[in-house]
């Protein structure tokens, strides 16, 4: 199934003690609508306050258990769900199929604006300074390929590798005038892409070299890499698997 929220108001996407999950909100919807227990399991865990465009999860139940289409399917489930979480699209696949492990690549977007507005206090991190976009587009060219990124990655995360594969990397201005880091890959690491922004902007913002890039990814040693960026400005925008057609909603 095909979801998108507002992660605004909830601490992540994972089910946790104590605190309000985007997947304990769906797992909750599907449950009344099923009428029996689901666990769903998302391509990702995005962190408290980040967004997605698009995330998919999978869950099982029989043909039969669903009783509505489709379409039906997914009316009734977004009347049961917040405002700031929408179902898109149920999609059936294979029994295996697994939402996290089959994903071949996923995107990210991240966004800056520089003046001061009501309505992206939630949704954008607000700049002083205009960073120089070539100099940190430049530098963008040292995180493509295969390699261990340890260095952005959050510390004492239990993953069995810090190895990932980097397609794209690069900064552009949107038409409405604020300024987007697009990012590619087919893996990425705890806290990742808001290291890899407040990295950048060290280069952007405070005159480091472009080398200074490359120094961080070698160190593998997180204490070399820039701040953290705010949580809100993040999107996960695209999850790619091998059979589902990624149609535009």
């Amino acid at each position: 199934m095909e979801i998108a929220y507002d992660g605004s108001a909830y601490h992540g996407w994972q089910v946790q003690l104590n605190a309000v999950s985007v997947q304990e909100k769906l797992n909750q919807a599907l449950n009344t609508l099923l009428r029996k227990d689901v666990e769903t399991i998302g391509a990702g865990r995005t962190d408290t306050g980040v967004h997605a465009k698009q995330l998919f999860v999978h869950f099982d139940t029989s043909r039969e258990g669903l009783v509505l289409d489709d379409k039906k399917f997914i009316h009734s489930l977004n009347s049961l769900l917040p405002v700031d979480i929408a179902a898109y699209r149920l999609i059936e696949v294979h029994p295996d199929a697994h939402a996290r492990f089959d994903a071949t690549s996923r995107s990210y977007e991240y966004h800056v604006h520089f003046k001061k507005d009501p309505f992206k206090v939630n949704s954008s991190w607000l700049l002083r300074d205009i960073p120089e976009v070539e100099k940190m587009n430049r530098a963008c060219e040292f995180l493509l390929g295969t390699q261990d990124f340890g260095c952005f990655s959050k510390a004492h995360t239990q993953v069995f590798t810090n190895i990932c594969t980097i397609a794209r990397a690069e900064w552009k201005w949107s038409e409405e005038g604020y300024l987007v880091f697009h990012i590619t890959a087919d893996r990425f690491l705890r806290n990742m892409v808001r290291a890899i922004v407040g990295t950048l902007l060290e280069i952007g913002l405070k005159n480091k070299d472009i080398g200074y890039l490359k120094e961080v990814i070698d160190s593998k040693n997180r204490s070399k890499a820039g701040a953290s960026v705010p949580a809100h400005g993040l999107y996960l925008t695209k999850v790619v698997y091998p059979y589902i057609s990624n149609l535009k909603k």
